[in-house]
């Protein structure tokens, strides 16, 4: 039997990051987990020890990773994995479960993707404060849920510092505007059915380039952020409100509660109802 530690976040009142669960784990030779889905992020830091993942691409390839101390690994949620510890020498590792509306976008200048999953630092030296934020998170679950929050931005900050495939981050400031100016259009009109066509309007830009650019600076399409967006808003809406689940979802811009049913399950791995009952806030 392996050693380990783990906890549950306690909140999810929080929009742009959020964590789930994290923790840490000596694992015993040849200890696997999967292959299984997950519907948040999960990386994965090797303190020491070795181990392989497998992972499957978006075009439909599974690839094996050799791991070993100082790096790690990303799941992304709806993708197929298996991880499993060396034999010989079984890793321990420390790993955040994490996810909302900015997290795909700080992966993917960090480089890391469905297609890149493997995280090597520029030196080991850059790669400690990835090893040391995500150790202080995992010792400091009682700490207040700011303060974790915080240390998950401090975490993704020296990810993508220390990331050997970063992205070039020098990109034009105008194309940041541009983006900028499209989520605080989605934030105000959300509720409402908006079309790809009428994002692109409002930033004056061709709707392909918009898309491209969109997907470009944010690692996914403005599609999938819209809907990243109101599912988040509707989760808010049920944890903080007694609305109907049918009114939640007129609220968020699904006029029809089955189609917001299955986005929700979709995007959460639940229904709305059972995630309302797993997450109801206690009285007193």
């Amino acid at each position: 039997m392996g050693e380990f530690s783990f906890s549950v976040f306690p909140n999810e009142n929080f929009l742009d990051l959020r964590l789930y669960q994290y923790g840490w784990e000596q694992c015993a030779p040849l200890h696997s987990f999967g292959p299984f889905v997950r519907n948040h992020f999960l990386f994965h830091y090797v303190i020491s020890g070795r181990g392989y993942l497998d992972s499957t691409h978006p075009d439909g390839v599974t690839r094996r990773y050799d791991l070993e101390p100082g790096q790690g690994f990303l799941i992304c949620p709806g993708q197929v994995n298996t991880y499993c510890a060396d034999k010989k020498d079984p890793w321990k590792y420390v790993w955040l479960e994490f996810d909302g509306l900015r997290a795909p976008e700080y992966l993917n200048s960090a480089g890391l993707l469905p297609g890149q999953p493997i995280y090597r630092p520029q030196s080991p030296a850059l790669g400690e404060p990835v090893r040391d934020t995500m150790l202080y998170i995992a010792g400091h679950s009682d700490a207040s849920t700011l303060h974790l929050i915080g240390h998950l931005c401090l975490f993704l900050d020296a990810l993508l510092q220390s990331s050997a495939t970063r992205r070039g981050l020098g990109g034009s400031q105008l194309q940041d505007f541009y983006i900028q100016e499209a989520i605080t259009y989605m934030e105000r009109n959300y509720q409402r059915e908006l079309t790809m066509e009428e994002l692109a309007d409002a930033c004056k830009l061709h709707r392909s380039y918009f898309s491209k650019l969109f997907k470009d600076k944010m690692g996914c399409p403005p599609q999938e952020f819209l809907i990243r967006l109101r599912m988040s808003k509707a989760a808010e809406q049920m944890k903080t409100t007694r609305n109907s689940i049918g009114d939640i979802a007129a609220l968020c811009g699904y006029p029809n509660q089955l189609h917001f049913s299955r986005a929700f399950k979709k995007r959460f791995g639940v229904s709305p109802r059972e995630w309302r009952t797993q997450n109801a806030v206690q009285d007193g």
